[in-house]
């Protein structure tokens, strides 16, 4: 079996193996700029319903449900860097691609909300 072959019959499981390599080099990257982002004054927002942060949340972060997020764009300053959270990464993912359409330059997403726990 060529490498051809092996593209053609594998390429799902290798686009997979690539997406959770990068969202994990991804939350180590932000992880690592956490303190300068919080030193410049970052916005941190976790994205999660508003029963899922109850339940637990990272000291400093404001709870904005990913579904309210477009509504409420107006508690979250353009002027900062702004650090998204959720349960797995994927909604906060989503509100990344949210607040850059609506001109938020400095958005970060760190993954799971505990990762501002390390």
């Amino acid at each position: 079996m060529d490498f051809l072959d092996l593209f053609q019959n594998y390429w799902p499981f290798m686009a997979l193996g690539l997406w959770f390599a990068y969202k994990w080099w991804n939350t180590r990257r932000v992880i690592g700029m956490l303190p300068d982002l919080r030193k410049n004054g970052a916005t941190c927002v976790d994205v999660r319903s508003a029963a899922e942060f109850a339940s637990g949340s990272a000291p400093g972060t404001i709870n904005i449900p990913l579904q309210e997020l477009g509504s409420r764009l107006s508690e979250i300053p353009k002027s900062a860097p702004v650090v998204l959270c959720c349960a797995s990464g994927t909604r906060s993912g989503m509100a990344k691609l949210l607040l850059k359409k609506n001109g938020y330059q400095d958005v970060h997403n760190i993954g799971t909300w505990s990762k501002f726990l390390n």
